[in-house]
């Protein structure tokens, strides 16, 4: 297995954790996204950039930011589907 590419992240969220309401946090499983899959998120949804523009600004290649997209995707639909929680993990930057 290669190593990993250290990526560029820019973003550092002041709220970690996200939960369903009403549920104590005991009782939930959780899904964790890593430092470059929320900025993996960011770059894409809320900077409406393109694929290409995301790579390069993390400075990954394009079909290894469409596989970290991908999975954030994934384990976000996961979480809102099934109730469980959403922690961020900053402290596993790339």
């Amino acid at each position: 297995m290669r190593p990993r590419k250290k990526r560029q992240i820019w973003f550092e969220p002041k709220v970690v954790y996200f939960k369903p309401r009403g549920v104590p946090l005991k009782l939930l499983k959780e899904v964790c996204l890593s430092a470059d899959e929320m900025e993996a998120i960011r770059l894409k949804y809320v900077d409406g950039l393109d694929q290409i523009a995301c790579a390069g600004n993390m400075k990954i290649s394009q079909s290894t930011f469409q596989r970290t997209l991908s999975v954030a995707n994934q384990k976000i639909a996961d979480a809102l589907i099934n109730g469980k929680a959403i922690k961020i993990n900053f402290d596993e930057k790339a």
